[in-house]
């Protein structure tokens, strides 16, 4: 008997050692959900975005935004536990979604949200805006590799195949 619950034990904690993530999509956007830390799920965001040549020019504390402000707008209601976007650009993407058409640029920079609600802090949501496939058939093509780089980062980062 103590060898099967010491072998319970072992599985639950191999089991729970892994990320698990569900996706949700809207047109308007794609929302991954994690069980984690907030940081460690940060902190392979950026390893998957720096790990693609790609540098994060700024990162956005959302979270800490509406808590400071929130007390000079009569608030105090918190919205999220941790809430930052991370805000990056590819080059070479880029510049194809703007060849394509250059009223594009307002698909960039690409920004990467990841928050906790104050009720689930092991529950971490990563997601972006899905740019839509609008102009010509290039442009059309160009935006919907933004979408596949986007979504292969976070892919990456929460280990989904």
């Amino acid at each position: 008997m103590p060898r099967l619950a010491f072998l319970i034990l072992v599985i639950g904690l191999f089991a729970g050692s892994f990320q698990s993530a569900i996706a949700a999509e809207a047109d308007h956007l794609r929302l991954y959900t994690t069980h984690g830390e907030f940081g460690n799920v940060k902190d392979d965001l950026m390893m998957a975005i720096t790990g693609r040549g790609l540098v994060v020019d700024h990162n956005s504390y959302i979270g800490a935004m509406l808590d400071r402000t929130g007390k000079d707008l009569g608030t105090t209601k918190p919205v999220f536990g941790q809430a930052e976007s991370l805000q990056f650009c590819s080059a070479t993407v880029s510049r194809r979604m703007m060849e394509a058409d250059p009223a594009n640029i307002v698909f960039c920079p690409y920004i990467i949200v990841l928050y906790t609600l104050p009720q689930n802090p092991k529950t971490v949501y990563v997601g972006y805006r899905r740019p839509q496939p609008v102009g010509s058939e290039a442009s059309k093509a160009s935006l919907k590799e933004v979408e596949a780089l986007l979504d292969g980062i976070i892919r990456e980062a929460l280990n989904i195949k």
